[in-house]
């Protein structure tokens, strides 16, 4: 029996691990279902969904030239629900191609309340701010230097 991407087939789960859950297609071969393909929505413990000796439907996402073979019960069952998928699909394109273009939303509105009238004082303004800060922050490393400097020695305390 070869196995080809895109197959659906019918195994038997034969091993569970925290990251998956091992298929036994028959023959001799074996494939992974990788946590995230087990089901639509979050797993948190395999366990919950599968358990050993369950008969689940698969479809063929890879086979690895080792001999790999990566498995999906999530897209082996979302055939039929597909169709109904597009359909919602091409709706929210539609949808946002009616949207109007980001420029023209409440652009211009937003832009006159963030002009400055007085470009003059803008460099004073700047130059105040900085000089500010620089002020702060020497004080701030200063203070830091005078609290951590004593904590460094080991015997001796602080010496001059």
């Amino acid at each position: 029996m070869s196995i080809e991407v895109g197959a659906k087939l019918q195994g038997k789960v034969s091993g569970i691990t925290n990251f998956g859950a091992f298929i036994d297609l028959g023959s001799g071969k074996t494939g992974l279902v990788h946590i995230s393909e087990v089901s639509n929505g979050f797993v948190k413990d395999i366990h919950d969904v599968l358990s050993v000796g369950d008969e689940v439907t698969v479809k063929v996402t890879s086979v690895g030239d080792d001999g790999k073979i990566g498995l999906s019960i999530r897209k082996a069952q979302e055939q039929p629900e597909s169709a109904g998928k597009e359909t919602n699909h091409n709706a929210k394109k539609f949808q946002h191609q009616n949207k109007e273009p980001r420029e023209n939303r409440t652009r211009s509105t937003q832009k006159k309340s963030f002009s400055r009238s007085q470009p003059s004082n803008t460099k004073e303004d700047f130059d105040s701010l900085m000089s500010s800060f620089l002020k702060d922050s020497d004080d701030r490393l200063t203070s830091l230097k005078r609290n951590t400097e004593g904590k460094r020695g080991g015997r001796g305390g602080r010496r001059s």
